[in-house]
């Protein structure tokens, strides 16, 4: 009889283990290094879309998913690639959120990812590169590429009445892509380019690379670097030697620790980012801060929304399956279907289990290009009043 009681208990335990079955997704963001501030923002974005699934208890049947992160430093790649291998190899990660910058992202996704067939998709990762990367089929971005950002910040500069810019960038895939796109498009609308210099990240002065912006001269200063490395050091010398007095950023210096930058009550300052105005970036906002996610920083949603496509792609395959995450997630991204937004995860996962087509919209009305990265929307940004303020969208 308590033989019988035993195993019966066992086999209970043994139920309950198969169904709370552990998934694990891989989180690489750039922990340390140019974007560290806005990072751990990103990684609570995606870990908030694992939690929702989680707690549904909807997923795969019951099954929960864990985070596992790793540094990708944003800008070594080699390091990044290792960091991506040991969460491949070693945590057995199903598939991976990120990497963030457009280098690593790279590097991570040709000698890690895909010769393993992990699915990637960056929510961050812009460089006009990556649209022909050969990636199999495993290479998403929920981030619209800087071909279109640097039209739209053209844009948004020429509407301010800038007429002549000079040029810096992070020398980098992604300084070097948005910096071309930036440049193309502005001359193209009729502006004039001074100089195009490249910046190298990690020094403490920046006297020198402000001293020839300054000599070519120019209405502004486009910085199109990162808010916690270069950028920002090119951004604070030409403020507080008076070199220029507006400035241009690209979405890498969108953040809420350049609000720290001495001076800069006296600067005109307007940039871009994606993002979006819609209901279900509002309910995301809402979720995030609810989720004590409280800064200000861009990709939070793209993060999110990276995460739940991949686990809604499992819930199609219906395992977590390495192998069978790639061919469903331009079908979870893409209408027709009904149409799901942040926070509607329980309802997705039940829709799918159904075999019923969503349209997964997300936090940031995700639609993909044939390539599989997203066509996007780019906010306009100024500082006013020591804090980021919208414009508009576009």
């Amino acid at each position: 009889m308590r033989k019988t009681v035993l195993l019966a208990a066992a086999s209970v335990f043994a139920l309950a283990a198969a169904a709370q079955a552990e998934v694990k997704m891989g989180v690489i963001l750039g922990f340390t290094g140019p974007i560290e501030s806005l990072t751990p923002d990103m990684a609570g974005g995606a870990e908030m879309a694992m939690k929702e699934a989680s707690d549904s208890g909807k997923f795969l049947g019951g099954e929960t998913i864990t985070s596992v992160r790793a540094d990708s430093t944003c800008v070594d790649s080699a390091a990044g690639t290792a960091a991506a291998e040991r969460l491949i190899t070693s945590d057995n990660v199903v598939a991976i959120m990120g990497p963030d910058c457009s280098g690593v992202t790279t590097a991570v996704a040709n000698n890690a990812a895909i010769p393993n067939g992990v699915v990637l998709i960056s929510p961050s990762a812009t460089s006009p590169a990556l649209t022909t990367i050969e990636d199999n089929g495993l290479f998403f971005r929920t981030a619209p590429s800087d071909a279109r950002q640097g039209q739209v910040l053209a844009d948004v500069a020429m509407e301010q009445g800038i007429q002549s810019v000079a040029i810096t960038y992070t020398n980098n895939d992604y300084g070097k892509g948005l910096a071309d796109s930036f440049a193309a498009a502005f001359q193209e609308r009729g502006g004039s380019v001074t100089i195009t210099a490249a910046h190298e990240d990690g020094k403490g002065d920046y006297a020198a690379e402000v001293g020839a912006l300054a000599a070519a001269g120019g209405d502004a200063l486009a910085v199109l670097g990162y808010v916690d490395q270069g950028g920002r050091g090119i951004m604070q010398n030409a403020i507080d030697t008076g070199a220029f007095e507006t400035f241009v950023l690209g979405d890498g210096m969108i953040g809420d620790s350049l609000l720290d930058v001495s001076g800069l009550d006296s600067a005109k300052v307007i940039g871009t980012a994606p993002g979006s105005d819609s209901e279900g970036a509002a309910n995301f906002d809402k979720m995030a801060a609810d989720a004590g996610i409280t800064g200000t920083g861009p990709y939070r949603g793209e993060s999110y929304d990276a995460a739940a496509l991949m686990i809604l792609a499992m819930q199609k395959a219906g395992a977590a399956d390495r192998s069978a995450i790639a061919g469903n997630i331009m079908e979870i991204a893409n209408a027709p279907g009904e149409q799901i937004g942040p926070g509607e995860l329980d309802k997705a996962l039940e829709l799918v289990a159904a075999g019923t087509d969503i349209d997964y919209q997300g936090a940031t009305n995700v639609e993909f290009t044939d390539v599989g990265e997203a066509l996007g929307s780019y906010k306009e940004l100024v500082i006013e009043g020591g804090a980021w303020k919208t414009v508009k969208v576009r």
